[in-house]
């Protein structure tokens, strides 16, 4: 044998190869069926058939990944961008022009318009607000009466955003518009992600006409939002008036369609995923009373007999790693995708051009090979001692990179206040005709979720 051949073989041997079909496909459909059905399932288990599997969604092959280590690498790398099934289903409700879905210069730009909004060194200027809004929250609540904690977590996360970025007087009614709608498009837009077939969402049916009155009715919200600005003659020092104020890079101001886009951006998914993430927490101190119990114990050796602040939050360790462990378990934002720019090499598997990847924290943070006991609801693996086992992208539920939620912070802090306010106040039951079982769409949230607060023991 010669050195060529020899180098020629070890040359073929390193060539990145095709990733392997997952099983299940069904003919015309491909993995589609599967991912409607029950997605949550499907997806836990792809980890099996390859650390890169195919999916065939209808005609379309999309790659999904499924170990730590390469989402980590796949949100890191320059060679994939937003884009994909989950990204074009969004951009009709988020825009085009928002910062959630653009790209390249745009998105940087946008990036440091809304950043300063969410500096660690401002948010506690937002912790009056935060502690009015979760103590008002558990306040009107009354002993034994049945709590809809779908409407109750969206009015308390919309008016929180609206107060502290928007600096909007929005009154309950305008969240409760906000909650319905999103639940309905959220939920369709979903469909449209697995079952890519564009002429039969046009057809007249009920779901389909339902959907189009919901995305009207957010766009209208926001479009009443930033009238009520510019007809108030305000600027105050906040997001919106920040984005009233921006300039393209040319220095001209930013047209109407982006202002629009980024108030939805900034409005619809971070109350989406917040108000999600809070009935997951709700249901938490209801299913694990002990946890409940642990943080108002905790509460009160922090703030003792006055209600639980914001300056409290950082202090309350295990509070805080009961949200991050129901961030874990529950994750609102449970399916990702990107889109190769150029033909690369993930994993060993070569990713062609214009490929869409998806991937799913949902099955990453509840893999057994990352974590012992991976579903059992466990806070204490969250503390200094024990994180550290916890393999590198294992858990971010605020992404990485330059796609990282910029208002991880803010988000976190209202989480860690919303679970103290309430636990340190009541204890939870669940009432019959609740349904505490995963929604899935978009986002995660339970079924429908009915509580009655009782004082604490």
């Amino acid at each position: 044998m010669t050195v060529e051949s020899v180098r020629s073989a070890a040359h073929q041997a390193a060539e990145p190869s095709v990733p392997p079909l997952a099983g299940g496909g069904v003919p015309g459909l491909g993995h589609g069926l599967k991912l409607a059905r029950d997605p949550l399932a499907f997806l836990a288990r792809l980890r099996d058939e390859g650390d890169v599997v195919r999916l065939k969604l209808g005609p379309k092959t999309v790659y999904a990944v499924t170990t730590p280590a390469l989402t980590g690498e796949l949100a890191l790398s320059p060679d994939f961008k937003i884009a994909g099934p989950l990204w074009e289903s969004l951009e009709g409700l988020l825009g085009k022009e928002g910062v959630a879905t653009a790209n390249g210069p745009r998105h940087r730009r946008q990036r440091r318009t809304i950043q300063p909004a969410f500096r660690l060194d401002v948010i506690p200027e937002y912790g009056p607000i935060m502690e009015e809004e979760a103590h008002a929250l558990a306040a009107r609540w009354r002993p034994g009466e049945t709590i809809d904690c779908t409407a109750e977590s969206f009015r308390v996360a919309v008016r929180i955003a609206a107060r502290c970025l928007l600096r909007g007087d929005f009154m309950d009614e305008r969240a409760e518009r906000l909650s319905v709608a999103l639940a309905t498009v959220f939920r369709g837009m979903y469909r449209r992600m697995v079952i890519p077939a564009g002429p039969f969402y046009r057809l007249p049916l009920p779901a389909h006409r339902a959907f189009d009155r919901a995305l009207a009715d957010l766009h209208l919200l926001v479009d009443e939002i930033v009238a009520e600005r510019r007809a108030s003659g305000q600027k105050p020092d906040d997001l919106l008036s920040a984005l009233l104020e921006a300039k393209d890079e040319n220095g001209e101001p930013i047209g109407e369609q982006e202002i629009h886009d980024q108030v939805v951006a900034i409005l619809t998914p971070g109350s989406e995923t917040v108000a999600s993430t809070i009935m997951w927490l709700l249901q938490v101190l209801t299913e694990h009373p002990e946890h409940a119990d642990r943080i108002r114990e905790e509460v009160e050796s922090v703030a003792g007999d006055r209600p639980v602040a914001f300056a409290d939050v950082r202090k309350l360790s295990h509070t805080n790693n009961v949200v991050v462990e129901a961030m874990r378990l529950r994750p609102a934002v449970w399916i990702l995708t990107r889109r190769a720019v150029t033909e690369t090499v993930l994993g060993g598997y070569r990713i062609p051009a214009g490929a869409d990847i998806v991937y799913s924290p949902y099955a990453i943070q509840r893999d057994a090979r990352s974590y012992d006991g991976h579903l059992e609801f466990d806070p204490d693996r969250w503390l200094p001692e024990r994180v550290k086992d916890v393999p590198k992208y294992a858990m971010s539920p605020f992404s990485v990179g330059n796609r990282k939620c910029p208002s991880d912070h803010f988000s976190m802090a209202q989480l860690g206040l919303i679970t103290a306010a309430v636990a340190s106040r009541w204890r939870l039951e669940q009432v019959s005709g609740s349904n505490d079982t995963t929604r899935v769409g978009i986002t995660l949230r339970p079924h429908r979720l009915l509580l009655r607060a009782v004082p604490p023991r």
